[in-house]
């Protein structure tokens, strides 16, 4: 009886843990960035010749949103971001991550630095004029390497950053009515207490 005891209490184990991972949303991607201060960066603004990086939002609840107009998931939640930029309830600094090497069409081998902020400049200021700009300002990463301090998996992702520069929450994937209405937004109005 014994015999076939543990082998079965194992393959109730193996049930139990692959029902739970089943329920578990795969975008939940746990950050250890989250409590920890913002990674700093200085990087160019899209449409003006300035560098920006979190220091200049200090004292402010805000959002940092890594987008790419070869995104596909990026247009999802766009609209949305173009709703919360109208209503000037947050401000969305737009992290453009990868712009030219990101989209696989350009031999980067060919492509010197000049040219390919000139060209990330083009392509993200024309997605903007095209969907709608919801930025208070937009930054390039154009080699990405903001993106891999922020620990970016992929875009779309979006940080919530409070008033001292801490992370207060990453969100991976397009964001949802529900993610900005029921756990965004309500974390922006507590840390802005």
């Amino acid at each position: 009886m014994n015999r076939f005891l543990w082998p079965l209490v194992g393959f109730a184990a193996l049930v139990v843990l692959l029902a739970v991972g089943l329920g578990l949303n795969p975008r939940d991607v746990p950050s250890p960035l989250v409590g920890k201060p913002a990674p700093a960066f200085s990087l160019p603004v899209l449409g003006a010749e300035q560098k920006f990086g979190p220091a200049d939002m200090q004292g402010k609840v805000w959002l940092l949103n890594v987008w790419a107009s070869w995104c596909v998931s990026c247009r999802q939640e766009h609209p949305l971001l173009v709703e919360l930029g109208r209503k000037k309830v947050v401000p969305v600094v737009g992290l453009n991550y990868k712009e030219v090497r990101g989209d696989g069409e350009t031999d980067m081998a060919k492509t010197d630095a000049a040219s390919e902020e000139r060209m990330a400049r083009q392509k993200a200021a024309g997605w903007l004029k095209q969907h709608g700009d919801p930025y208070l300002l937009s930054v390039l990463d154009l080699d990405g390497r903001v993106g891999i301090d922020y620990g970016v998996y992929g875009v779309p992702e979006t940080y919530v950053i409070d008033k001292a520069g801490l992370i207060r929450m990453k969100h991976t994937g397009p964001i949802s009515p529900d993610d900005l209405t029921k756990k965004i937004l309500p974390l922006v109005a507590e840390l802005n207490k």
